[in-house]
């Protein structure tokens, strides 16, 4: 595991999506999201997350947003979303 510094301006100039993904995070969320609204959280969720939370394991990279209680999953090559989970606030 490693923080990945100077990582999130590449996610979100590059941050792409599979056609399943959508019902994934939907059914992680506990929510009814369009795609649109979908995109739009995600890329909140990266902006006003802090880099140091930003960890490369394998290759994914985790972003933890301990505000909103959310971890995405990121493919560290590709920058699709692979899910987004709930964790404990805090």
């Amino acid at each position: 595991m490693m923080q990945y510094r100077g990582y999130k301006t590449i996610i979100l100039e590059n941050l792409c999506y599979t056609e399943l993904v959508y019902e994934r995070i939907n059914k992680k969320l506990k929510t009814h999201l369009s795609k649109a609204e979908i995109e739009k959280l995600i890329r909140e969720i990266v902006k006003e997350t802090d880099e140091i939370t930003f960890i490369k394991k394998g290759k994914n990279i985790h972003i933890t947003n301990h505000n909103r209680g959310i971890c995405l999953t990121v493919n560290s090559f590709t920058k699709k979303i692979i899910t987004a989970v709930k964790t404990k606030k805090g």
